[in-house]
């Protein structure tokens, strides 16, 4: 018999600068699709409680805005088990220890969950407000759905 992975969904960022909220919007949307089947949390983005919140879970999605250099609505998928977070990737953080360097440090102490995905949404506006801006608002469906995929290739116990 096989034992379903506890699956945990971060959507990280502030719904109230704009782009920045990015990572909680498609978390609420994970939700509203698997509703009781994976667990769904909102972070701020601060390292220490984002390395509280994977623990003891075997498959563990990371959702969050970016600002790389690329293009405003790039998407962007890490796999951090086997690819380390690029320096800078998550810069527009306001928090020193942010979620690249959660990762990092969880990483060398041996703490990363077996399964850790990474997305990062290129943004274009952080001022504050509530709406996206219209490219970053065109990634988030793709985003989800993409996310939905995996996660139900999670579910059915995939690596």
């Amino acid at each position: 018999m096989t034992v379903a992975p506890s699956i945990i969904v971060i959507g990280i960022g502030n719904e109230y600068r704009r782009d920045d909220g990015v990572g909680i919007a498609v978390a609420r949307r994970l939700r509203e699709r698997f509703l009781t089947k994976i667990t769904v949390l909102e972070e701020s983005g601060e390292g220490t409680a984002l390395m509280d919140s994977w623990k003891g879970a075997t498959w563990v999605m990371l959702l969050d805005a970016v600002r790389s250099g690329a293009p405003p609505g790039t998407v962007h998928r890490l796999d951090a088990r086997s690819t380390s977070v690029p320096a800078g990737f998550f810069h527009y953080s306001s928090h020193a220890f942010g979620v690249a360097e959660a990762i990092e440090l969880a990483r060398s102490l041996d703490q990363l969950p077996p399964h850790l995905i990474v997305y990062g949404i290129e943004g274009e506006n952080f001022a504050a407000g509530e709406e996206f801006s219209p490219v970053v608002e065109q990634a988030i469906e793709a985003v989800v759905e993409r996310a939905a995929d995996e996660l139900r290739f999670a579910m059915k116990g995939g690596d």
